[in-house]
């Protein structure tokens, strides 16, 4: 059975690419149902399969390949006979279950590959053994296999977004959860992907409970060996498929009651129906694959079954490990089973382990008869399901918790996964019926959740007021010892900061790290202080606290505020100058980010990829990121900033000023103008300004600066003086106020002294540089812009190092240049004309109007004595030499 070639599709190219230059012999490992028969019949100009009853005749593979030849018992010979059967042209020989050819096969064509270099021929051999070796293979196949190879290619499972994408090809639209389900069923192999796409009706796609069966063909193969097992052996195949493990042997041996274990394991695992893993003395057993296991419980029956969980359940040490029997064995409601499902579930959240709350209080709301605790526990496990990070499980009950009488925690449930994936319009209508509906005096638990879902709804608003004013809300119906409270308080001190109250903010944070010690909460604590501290320039002490929030295995935790950690870390680390490592960061949180469905924090992150990729001019993978970006949805002001200035980023390193505007625009409309006035959070006026000086639009540049200088003096924050000041010396030297924009330069770098953000030390300097070059201050500018190169080359940012290089090269000595006559500006416009750049792009290039250039342009060709761009190109070109 072939499958179409989802995530392997380059694979078939790179194999036959190998050739290109010299002959090549090749071994692909792929597991049964691993898409390998399909690559290699997608890569094969002649193909064979070799098969376990021919693996002891010699040249079986070989006559496959090459009918009309007839071999004789030398390898070397017949080597010569095949390459001159192949006729001289490049050649791609398949053998498929390489692991039965006979040796003599194997050894001519190791022969064909090593004697002839020059015939360009690639031997491909496919093997589903990991180590090259089968029950029914040679030692010399084995060895062959091994030792011939020169490339080895492993065939990974296909990924959760892969399988949708199979499904796709078969016209099967396969939700994210279920395509999850079927990777895990499967081992995500595409043939038994494919097999159970093709077997499996329509419907049962959109049953997010249904059991998923085996396919029909496991199904069957697994009947037969059931029926050929001794009686002992099958109840051990049995248990193990039904507890799905893997479970201590002395367990499983002990619920079979087994005369023979190892006489048991033995013949199941022959027949590759399980597997015992562990040191001696703590050997495990599960099933063998998990498309067998569900095969054996179809053949099981539910009766069978459901007396394994009782018999495991009996003899569980393990609290959580009995109860998923007892659930499993579980025929109807039973409300002592819930009641101890829910206190686990409790003692799990207090530790952070998510998936386990959600599973807990899942089956806690479908074992609960009354109502109203049934449906708290449902809509709770939502929320549990998000803190675990899995956005598509808490989707699919989505249409449960509506389905449910309507209540404030269900409206909050429903508001808080409307905020977490973006639609901040949907978010305010549940919030507010959420909050319209609740008696804090009766339900204070579910009036403090409310109002601290508000919290965060205003977060992402970048309502700076609001966050205050509902975490005030929250705090008095909830302390400090409950999650509501904590979180409450966490990010309320980022209300306070963006509101100009810095200090309060900061012992806010200092008290929260000294009342919250352990558990979960603790990340929410280190988040919030991280994000404090980065927004007032402190961005060493952020990047410890935002990289102790990032996981969540340890000391348990929220994905929510793993992304959110992630998100700011990623800023701190590209401030730092730590590119590569912000990357990483980045990178790493990508899994998380598409499988949670969490929108909030991904345009951040887009944002820090497209700055440090458009700065290297790496522009395709900029590109990429800015799309990842504007592709999140933008209803919150906290995706919708970040976005705006990713495509700024993307039009200053094109020196696109009018793009820079045109990007940053919003910010300065009623929407927005509140919400990136506080200099810590959101750096953009020093970009907006900047590109206005480069249109001439001097006053518009006036308008904004301003106020954000007084901001920042005010706020004493560092780094937003030195961007705004190197601003503001570029609109005093483009007026002509050229000792006003030294003083301001020169603030600037005052502000940068002893910090860590040499990226913006650099930036000041270079503007710095520029300004000097251009009133005739050569070697005060070359200083400068050495000082500034440096930086730039470390951090390989390509762009500015470009610039600088230019602006260097321009205010070298005149007769070095050949252009004697030429000032340092018309040398520098010179040059970028003689490159083939229009006067605008040059003007963009030089922050100056197309005018200037056009009237500097003027005055060059009348110094030189012609009258083209061309001819200017040419005695550029022969005064460079």
């Amino acid at each position: 059975m072939t499958t179409p070639l989802v995530g392997r599709t380059g694979l078939p190219a790179e194999l036959r690419a190998l050739g290109a230059q010299a002959s090549a012999g090749v071994l692909v490992v792929g597991e049964r149902w691993s898409g390998l028969t399909s690559i290699l019949r997608a890569v094969a100009d002649r193909y064979a399969r070799a098969v376990p009853w021919e693996a002891g005749t010699p040249g079986a593979v070989l006559r496959q390949l090459l009918t009309a030849v007839a071999w004789g018992d030398d390898p070397v010979a017949a080597a010569g006979q095949l390459i001159d059967g192949l006729g001289g042209t490049p050649t791609v020989l398949a053998i498929d279950d390489a692991q039965y050819a006979d040796p003599f096969s194997l050894q001519v064509l190791s022969s064909a590959v090593r004697g002839f270099r020059d015939a360009r021929l690639v031997v491909v051999l496919g093997t589903s053994a990991p180590d090259g070796t089968s029950p029914a293979a040679s030692g010399a196949t084995s060895e062959l296999l091994l030792r011939e190879a020169e490339h080895v290619f492993r065939l990974e499972p296909l990924t959760t977004a892969e399988v949708v994408e199979l499904a796709e090809s078969h016209g099967v639209a396969l939700p994210t959860r279920q395509a999850d389900r079927l990777r895990a069923l499967t081992g995500g192999r595409p043939g038994a992907v494919a097999a159970l796409l093709d077997e499996l009706p329509a419907s049962l796609w959109t049953q997010v409970d249904a059991e998923l069966p085996a396919s029909h063909a496991v199904t069957t193969r697994v009947r037969s060996q059931l029926d050929a097992l001794p009686k002992g052996s099958r109840r051990l195949v049995e248990a193990v498929a039904v507890l799905g493990g893997p479970e201590p042997l002395s367990l499983v041996s002990t619920l079979v009651g087994a005369e023979d274990i190892w006489g048991d394991v033995d013949a199941a695992e022959r027949l590759a129906l399980v597997r015992v893993s562990g040191a001696e003395g703590a050997r495990v057993i599960g099933p063998a694959d998990p498309m067998v296991a569900a095969a054996v419980r179809s053949e099981l029956g539910r009766r069978r079954a459901v007396g394994i969980h009782r018999s495991a359940a009996a003899l569980a040490s393990d609290p959580a490990a009995r109860l998923r029997h007892l659930v499993a064995a579980a025929d109807g409601p039973d409300p002592v089973l819930a009641a101890d499902l829910a206190a686990l579930a409790e003692e799990c959240a207090a530790h952070g382990e998510w998936a386990k709350v959600a599973s807990l209080l899942t089956a806690a709301g479908r074992l609960t008869e009354d109502r109203l605790l049934r449906e708290a526990r449902l809509t709770s496990a939502v929320d549990a399901l998000v803190g675990a990070g899995d956005g598509p499980g808490a989707r699919a009950l989505i249409p449960e918790v509506e389905a449910l009488r309507e209540t404030p925690l269900r409206n909050a449930v429903l508001g808080y996964l409307a905020i977490l994936r973006g639609r901040g319009a949907e978010a305010e209508v549940w919030l507010a019926r959420a909050w319209e509906l609740v008696n804090a005096d009766r339900e204070p638990e579910v009036a403090a959740a409310i109002a601290q879902r508000y919290v965060l709804h205003s977060l992402a608003r970048c309502h700076w007021q609001e966050i205050v004013r509902w975490a005030d809300r929250a705090l008095e119906l909830a302390d400090l010892s409950e999650p509501a409270g904590i979180e409450a308080a966490a990010i309320r001190g980022l209300g306070l900061a963006a509101g100009g109250e810095a200090e309060a903010a900061r012992a806010t944070y200092i008290g929260l790290t000294e009342q919250v010690r352990r558990g979960a909460q603790v990340q929410r604590v280190r988040l919030g202080t991280g994000w404090l501290q980065l927004a007032l320039d402190e961005v060493e002490t952020a990047r410890a606290e935002l990289e102790s929030a990032v996981p969540t295995g340890v000391l348990g935790g929220s994905a929510r505020i793993s992304l959110w950690a992630s998100a700011w870390l990623g800023r701190t680390q590209f401030l730092l100058g730590e590119w590569d490592r912000a990357l990483e960061t980045c990178a790493a949180a990508e899994p998380l980010l598409r499988r949670s469905e969490i929108e909030l924090a991904g345009p951040i992150m887009a944002w820090t990829g497209v700055q440090i990729h458009v700065l290297r001019g790496e522009w395709t993978a900029a590109q990429t990121a800015l799309r990842d970006a504007e592709n999140a949805p933008q209803d919150y002001e906290v995706m919708r900033i970040p976005t705006l200035l990713a495509r700024a980023a993307f039009a200053e390193a094109r020196a696109d000023h009018a793009g820079v505007v045109r990007a940053l625009q919003p910010l300065t409309g009623p929407r927005l103008r509140d919400a990136v006035f506080e200099p810590g959070f959101w750096p953009w006026a020093d970009t907006y300004a900047t590109a206005l000086i480069a249109l001439n639009r001097y006053d518009d540049a006036e308008t904004v600066l301003s106020p954000h200088e007084d901001r920042a003096i005010a706020m004493n924050h560092r780094s937003a003086i030195a961007r705004l000041a190197r601003t503001r010396g570029r609109l005093q030297a483009a007026v002509g106020d050229v000792d006003a924009a030294w003083k301001s330069f020169d603030r600037g770098l005052a502000a940068l002294v002893d910090s860590p953000l040499r990226f913006d030390r650099a930036r000041v300097e270079f503007a710095y540089g520029q300004a000097l070059r251009r009133a005739g201050k050569r070697r005060q500018a070359a200083a400068y812009l050495s000082a500034a190169r440096e930086v730039f080359a470390a951090l390989r940012a390509e762009t500015y190092l470009a610039r600088c290089d230019r602006e260097l090269n321009a205010g070298a000595a005149r007769s070095a240049r050949g252009t004697e006559d030429l000032t340092p500006q018309e040398q520098a416009i010179t040059e970028l004309v003689a490159t083939g750049l229009s006067n605008r792009e040059v003007a963009a290039q030089l922050f100056l109007s197309t005018k200037t250039v056009q009237y500097h342009l003027t005055r060059i060709y009348a110094k030189l004595g012609i009258s083209t761009r061309a001819e200017l190109a040419a005695l550029y070109g022969a005064a460079s030499q």
